[in-house]
């Protein structure tokens, strides 16, 4: 009865939109022989900066992937048809997703820090797109005078040398001391991980000796303050940054997903070193985001990659930033 109603009142709105055309039908069809545009492709917003206190936020899109899933890159321990079913009621594809990239950009006043690298070159053309986008942000590789890590997966460390060089050639990094200490361990060879490992060797080693390696609860720079976070990797650590008396938190990988990894924090995730440490720390940190009502960006959020969180019956929902952070 339901679907009959609906297409019952969808055909008389269509009538009535057909009804109302048609006078300008006619002259409509006359100018499209005139009227061929070329189709331009795909647009999306790459570059979002807003104000937090004193500080300037800039977020940027690093690019995006399309591949198979949410199963079994999300819910990992459930049933790939209760996955599908729970995509499909949340107005997405139960068989295709979007990985997107956000690094951020915080300018202090003193201090230009950037939060991550990108991919680098082993995504592009899709993604790794850092370097190219820092001059449509405003601003060039050599002004950044810190780099801040979140992790070593390679969607975070790849873009930190272009072609045998750094970057960011006039940076310090603020490295995540048991994130180091993981990936550079010779134990990680001839495991799934040693992969990660290599990376880490090429583009973060050649930078340790401009290191600071911190812990939870270090001071990053004025007004920045880690925030440990282990799960998704053995030191993976967020950040909160606060100017003006206004907190802001960058949770990285803390969740993957805007719709999975919020609203059914318990299911696993493929990319989760330890998957119910990971759980606990989404828990932790969604609570603690939506209780005290703190906006946040997370690496993998739709861009800009900034919003709130509701805490929505056992689980959380993302709301996605309109203009509360442009007043």
């Amino acid at each position: 009865m339901n679907d009959r109603f609906s297409m019952t009142r969808r055909n008389a709105l269509f009538a009535a939109a057909g009804a109302a055309a048609a006078p300008a039908l006619g002259a409509a069809l006359a100018s499209q022989a005139q009227a061929k545009a070329p189709m331009l492709g795909a647009s999306q917003p790459e570059v979002y900066r807003f104000k937090l206190g004193d500080f300037e936020i800039t977020t940027i899109r690093d690019g995006a992937i399309q591949l198979d899933g949410p199963h079994p890159i999300f819910g990992n321990n459930q049933a790939p048809e209760d996955v599908q079913a729970y995509a499909q009621e949340n107005f997405l594809p139960p068989d295709k997703m979007e990985i997107s990239f956000t690094p951020v950009m915080v300018n202090t006043g003193n201090e230009l820090v950037m939060f991550d690298s990108g991919n680098g070159a082993g995504r592009r053309p899709n993604a790794g797109k850092l370097a190219s986008m820092l001059g449509a942000a405003g601003y060039s590789a050599d002004q950044v005078d810190t780099v801040v890590l979140t992790h070593f997966h390679p969607d975070h460390i790849g873009g930190l040398m272009e072609e045998g060089n750094s970057l960011f050639p006039n940076a310090r990094y603020v490295i995540p001391e048991a994130e180091y200490a993981f990936w550079t361990s010779p134990d990680r060879m001839g495991t799934k991980a040693e992969g990660v490992a290599k990376l880490t060797e090429a583009n973060v080693v050649p930078h340790a000796e401009k290191a600071t390696f911190i812990k939870d609860g270090a001071d990053v720079a004025t007004g920045i303050t880690a925030v440990g976070t282990p799960g998704h990797t053995p030191g993976h650590t967020a950040y909160l940054i606060e100017s003006g008396g206004k907190p802001f938190l960058l949770w990285g990988d803390v969740t993957n997903h805007y719709v999975i990894s919020l609203q059914k924090p318990d299911w696993h995730v493929v990319f989760d070193t330890d998957k119910d440490m990971a759980a606990q720390t989404r828990k932790k940190v969604l609570d603690m985001v939506s209780t005290d009502r703190i906006p946040a960006t997370g690496y993998h959020m739709p861009f800009p990659a900034v919003g709130y969180v509701e805490k929505s019956g056992d689980g959380y929902r993302w709301i996605p930033a309109s203009y509360q952070l442009n007043l």
